[in-house]
């Protein structure tokens, strides 16, 4: 992504965030309201909000940013009342508008680590690491069990090439069975993207995969220029697996600070429910089924 690519991000992000608000939200009086030509708050409104002048806002807007210090940044994000993770991309798509790639630390091709396969082992439910692409690039035998509709074989899925969550969500016909409220995990799949891509503007691996899904999918395309964004560390889904039905899993995730772009994900269900026993049988069908390696020997580019 180019320098001007990266500035343009922030002014269209702005846009869209001005765009959600209306002046009674944050107290402004509305004159002529029949006579204004935008849904949310105006410029010069988010201005006077933020402390600015109008004009330096709206060089902000039009990606003009190699001045503005982060305390203009945080003014804005008040102004605009972003939440947690609309905040948090906001300073990242500043600082990566800042900084060359020269500059940038580049992530290392590594392998999955063998400490990190034998955490994922040695948890008794659904276990996975998935990287800032959102390819599943390691998982203990019930977590390829889970997602095994997402590989051509689900009795043998190839571990050796890892699927990727967002396009089977929006290029697979099964994801509309697999996700039984597929609208929501659409939004949630393309802000999470959204959210890595802003960490990390130069990572290929994203913007290939944003490319080709722009391309090929409408319910993408029109998702991916809402510019919506999220933070993803806990809560709950349901799924509807081929083999053993619904299942309404609670998720933890973590990023794996000793290697940057990856995260670590937990799957449980309530005990003494129709999930617990369905996931029971899942456990029973991935013993007899499922025979991943112990340990894949194979690198992962996170910065791909």
């Amino acid at each position: 992504m180019e320098s001007s690519n990266r500035a343009a991000e922030i002014g269209q992000f702005l846009a869209s965030r001005r765009a959600k608000i209306t002046p009674d939200q944050v107290g402004l009086p509305v004159y002529d309201a029949a006579k204004r030509r935008v849904p949310g708050l105006r410029r010069q409104e988010v201005a006077t909000l933020a402390g600015l002048s109008v004009d330096y806002y709206t060089q902000i807007e039009r990606g003009k940013v190699n001045t503005v210090s982060e305390s203009v940044i945080d003014a804005i994000a008040r102004a605009l009342e972003l939440d947690d993770a609309e905040r948090s991309h906001l300073f990242d798509l500043h600082r990566n508008a800042l900084t060359s790639p020269q500059r940038r630390p580049r992530r290392t091709t590594k392998a999955v680590r063998p400490g990190v396969q034998a955490l994922l082992d040695s948890y008794d439910g659904p276990a996975f690491v998935r990287n800032a692409r959102h390819d599943l690039v390691a998982a203990n035998r019930l977590g390829y069990a889970f997602y095994s509709p997402l590989y051509p074989d689900p009795l043998a899925p190839d571990v050796t090439k890892p699927v990727n969550f967002v396009r089977f969500c929006f290029l697979d016909p099964r994801a509309h069975d697999f996700y039984p409220d597929w609208d929501h995990m659409a939004d949630g799949a393309v802000n999470l993207l959204r959210t890595d891509a802003g960490r990390d503007p130069y990572d290929r691996g994203i913007s290939d995969l944003v490319g080709e899904l722009s391309t090929r999918s409408e319910e993408f395309r029109v998702r991916w220029a809402k510019h919506n964004v999220r933070l993803h560390y806990t809560g709950t889904k349901n799924f509807h697996h081929p083999v053993v039905g619904d299942i309404g899993i609670d998720y933890e995730t973590m990023p794996l600070p000793g290697d940057p772009g990856l995260v670590l994900n937990f799957y449980t269900v309530h005990p003494a429910t129709p999930s617990a026993d369905a996931m029971a049988l899942l456990g029973t069908w991935a013993a007899t089924n499922i025979h991943p390696p112990a340990h894949v020997d194979r690198t992962v580019n996170v910065g791909e």
